[in-house]
């Protein structure tokens, strides 16, 4: 009986959930431009990086299985300067999935062309909360933090703001290291200005807009597309405003990267006089697209 009430004990104080894993990631590691290449070696870092990625628990938050966020990680390395020393370019892509579809959007679609980091055989990446370990595993946990802040910030008004304030944090503590990327005087792109400017109180529009294009925009434009348009159409206002007094930040045109195809689809099928004033706004936002935004007038 004594054996019976413990178990009863044991399972009274057992936490009703538990916290799992919150990425989904995918890592390709791209040796084409090395003239010489260890396949295994390159293969068990590929290996490595996911799985750090996916098995670290990175929020106190319950995930299911089917709620874990897809994101991809394509690793181009371009250069050993030295034994287990890389330069790379790195693509980062992630994505969420809208209400009543099959579709996902895409949520992040960034290039940091300042990766360099060490990897040695057989070696274990360790998440390192309050210090710096090496470059690879800040770069890792750094966007890491970013993908589910941005998630989070697509699903309620400023929720990634943890997430956000933790990747600050690995920032700060990564700017001694001598690595490129972490400090404000590079460019305007990096890694610094993309986590100054989601926790800088003047972007503060764009994070709502973040919110507004997928919770009122995207998610209802299968039900109702002329609404979610006129909503998505006041995103953009929003993003013009802060663009006009923030030219070229960080945060607008992380956005429009990651969005520009989607936004000329949605608003190829709206009246002419949508897509005219669509056209010219976003052709204001991101002159470096006209391209793309030229097919909404086609």
């Amino acid at each position: 009986m004594i054996r019976v009430y413990i178990l009863l004990l044991l399972i009274c104080l057992t936490p009703l959930y538990s916290y799992t894993q919150e990425l989904n990631s995918k890592v390709l590691v791209n040796t084409e431009k090395l003239q010489s290449s260890e396949k295994l070696l390159f293969e068990e870092m590929e290996s490595s990086i996911e799985q750090f990625l996916n098995n670290q628990i990175w929020t106190g938050d319950k995930f299911n299985t089917q709620e874990k966020i897809n994101c991809n990680f394509i690793i181009n390395i371009i250069n050993e300067p030295s034994s287990n020393q890389y330069e790379a370019t790195v693509q980062i892509l992630s994505s969420r999935p809208i209400y009543n579809s099959s579709y996902e959007t895409i949520l992040l679609n960034h290039g940091d062309r300042e990766w360099i980091f060490e990897y040695f055989p057989s070696q274990t990446i360790e998440f390192v909360e309050n210090g710096f370990n090496d470059n690879l595993t800040s770069l890792l946990s750094f966007y890491a933090y970013m993908i589910i802040g941005i998630d989070y910030d697509s699903f309620e008004e400023k929720g990634g703001e943890e997430s956000f304030k933790l990747a600050w944090k690995i920032l700060n503590t990564s700017q001694n290291s001598g690595y490129k990327g972490w400090d404000q005087f590079g460019s305007r792109k990096n890694r610094y200005w993309i986590c100054e400017n989601f926790l800088n109180p003047e972007f503060e529009r764009v994070r709502k807009a973040i919110y507004s294009y997928h919770i009122k925009g995207m998610d209802k434009l299968y039900l109702d597309p002329i609404e979610s348009r006129s909503t998505i159409m006041g995103d953009i206002n929003s993003l013009n405003d802060v663009n006009k007094k923030n030219f070229n930040s960080a945060i607008v045109n992380l956005f429009i990267d990651a969005k520009a195809d989607e936004l000329t689809k949605i608003f190829k099928g709206g009246s002419l006089n949508e897509r005219r004033q669509v056209f010219n706004l976003l052709s204001e936002i991101s002159p470096s697209n006209i391209d793309v935004f030229n097919k909404i007038l086609e």
